[in-house]
């Protein structure tokens, strides 16, 4: 009887994970494709700009990434304590505050665009293409906001096909209205992000369909008193305001890396390109499995059923287990003909090479962090998420503050690049030990009241 229990948690567990990692691999897809067109418009300048709109596009979504995570932890709770009102309610207010949100934003959108033009500082040409690219684009925030929230919501509800579904064929709209703009209407680089602009709203309105169609199960007519004024709205925005604040760590982590590799020399910056590819494959494979837990946790936190919570996590460890072994099998074994496939310079593939231990080490210490961020949104235990990034940012620091001693970056590329990769693995794997250690302590606690109530 164990074995069938096992067996049919961890058929749920590959039910949720599988479509969340089929959407994140086409996410790789669609950039190459605006990379591919991009670069047969007849100059670099359109890459860079690309390039520069790109990165300042996915800062904001990265940003507002709580809206997803927040409504799936909180909509999974609600899920699990069999409440319709209170997922009615959670989808209405996720709904609402990213339209909202994506209003703001295109309002903001030149002080926006200067500020991260400053940081990033292309050249005159860039920043004009860069700029009309980002100014099309930053039209299609709203509905995608609107979209993820819905994402959200639905995997909140141990659903991750129709996300896939939805993240999918976003995307292949995305990749055929930008052919189509480039070379049917000959609209040039404006049609890669007029491309962009059609696929966000077409999503939408997608997103819109499939949710009609599914509140035939779950009514989900709006209650706009129950909205404002219902219970949980004060936890609704503590958990949003964690979780960005959390975001924001990560992505200034994420910032300091590339612009810390930058400050060491081109080639140092290329080599650290590659070598982040690697954490980015893992990640499409783990976000996975970490949605799962999401659900799942969550669910089961929303029933009070501990034992089952418990019983839960521990599969998702299993699995979590396994894929770092697995993706340490192929990065110990198969990092040199990736690499190859990556590039064809030899200065960077001789650079990656001597930086193979890294990647080797990426699977086993990233891994936690990811599946442990899951079992916390499924506890929207925001609050210790946001805590124990700062602490391993700390970390982060610390090793670069010693490492770096008396020595200048640009001095010593390759002892400078070591220190770096040593301070980022430092600051995933504080992250992952960190919630390690407090995940049983917020289950006990969370026993405990139920006894008391």
């Amino acid at each position: 009887m164990k074995k069938t229990g096992y067996t049919q948690i961890d058929r749920t567990i590959l039910r949720l994970a599988l479509p969340a990692i089929a959407s994140n691999i086409t996410v790789p897809l669609l950039g190459l494709c605006d990379t591919a067109i991009t670069g047969h418009l007849g100059s670099g300048i359109f890459l860079a700009a690309v390039a520069a709109g790109g990165t300042i596009f996915n800062v904001i979504l990265w940003l507002c990434g709580f809206l997803r995570m927040g409504t799936t932890g909180l909509t999974a709770e609600a899920y699990g304590s069999r409440n319709p009102e209170r997922c009615k309610t959670v989808f209405w207010r996720a709904v609402s505050m990213a339209f909202l949100l994506g209003i703001v934003i295109v309002a903001v959108r030149n002080p926006l665009l200067q500020l991260f033009l400053g940081i990033i500082d292309p050249s005159a040409e860039v920043t004009d293409a860069a700029s009309m690219y980002f100014r099309i684009c930053v039209w299609g925030i709203p509905p995608l906001l609107v979209t993820l929230s819905i994402n959200g919501w639905f995997i909140g509800m141990q659903d991750t096909v129709r996300p896939m579904a939805i993240s999918v064929a976003m995307n292949i709209l995305n990749i055929s209205a930008s052919i189509i703009a480039v070379y049917v209407f000959n609209a040039g680089f404006a049609g890669v992000a007029f491309g962009t602009l059609a696929a966000n709203w077409t999503g939408l309105f997608l997103a819109i369909g499939i949710v009609a169609s599914y509140s035939r199960k779950v009514p989900l007519t709006p209650d706009f008193r129950q909205i404002i004024k219902g219970g949980g709205f004060g936890k609704f925005f503590r958990v949003s305001s964690d979780l960005f604040l959390r975001s924001a760590c990560i992505m200034g982590v994420s910032l300091s890396v590339t612009a810390i590799g930058a400050r060491m020399g081109d080639m140092t910056m290329a080599v650290n390109t590659v070598m982040l590819q690697f954490f980015l494959f893992f990640s499409y494979f783990m976000d996975g499995f970490s949605f799962a837990g999401e659900a799942l946790i969550g669910k089961n936190a929303g029933a009070l059923d501990f034992n089952s919570l418990r019983h839960v996590g521990r599969r998702l460890l299993h699995w979590s287990a396994f894929m770092a072994m697995a993706f340490l099998i192929v990065y110990t074994f198969g990092s040199s003909l990736i690499t190859d496939m990556i590039t064809d310079v030899e200065n960077v593939r001789e650079g990656v090479w001597s930086m193979r231990f890294f990647i080797w080490l990426l699977p086993p210490v990233a891994v936690w962090a990811f599946i442990y961020d899951g079992f916390f949104i499924g506890l929207t235990a925001t609050r210790r998420m946001f805590l124990t990034t700062l602490t391993a940012i700390i970390s982060f620091a610390t090793v670069l503050t010693i490492g770096m001693h008396d020595r200048s970056f640009g001095n010593y590329p390759a002892y400078g690049n070591i220190i770096l990769w040593s301070a980022f693995l430092t600051f995933l794997g504080v992250r992952g030990i960190g919630l390690a250690i407090q995940f049983p302590g917020i289950i006990r606690k969370m026993e405990k009241n139920k006894k008391i109530h």
